[in-house]
């Protein structure tokens, strides 16, 4: 590490050092997207980890939703018609693909496949 780096390390944030492991996580996944750079009406694949996951019925039809975060951007993930999903919670390090849209200004995918993956240190 350089002094550069040593110093900028030094007067970070927890939260500024923290998005900066995800983006450099996220960036050796092959075939992914920077969440910054996903566009809306097209398919994109994204890598991070799961900051909120909560049950919120829409309509009457139990959903999960999720918000994916890889260091520049999040991405709203959501599952209709699921009260639980096993492995879909906060802390969990996640891969998904699907159809980009934006619901309320935010990217949000609706039923995206998805690919747990481990956590550092399993």
């Amino acid at each position: 590490m350089s002094l550069k780096d040593a110093l900028r390390n030094a007067l970070a944030s927890q939260e500024e050092v923290d998005a900066e492991q995800e983006r450099d996580t996220a960036a050796r996944s092959v075939d992914c997207q920077a969440v910054s750079t996903l566009a809306a009406r097209t398919r994109g694949k994204a890598t991070g980890v799961l900051r909120s996951v909560v049950l919120r019925p829409r309509e009457g039809v139990p959903t999960v939703e999720a918000e994916l975060y890889d260091g520049s951007g999040a991405l709203d993930l959501v599952w209709l018609g699921r009260r639980t999903i096993a492995g879909i919670e906060p802390g969990r390090r996640i891969r998904v693909e699907g159809m980009v849209c934006e619901v309320d200004g935010r990217r949000t995918v609706f039923n995206p496949r998805y690919e747990l993956q481990s956590r550092p240190g399993e």
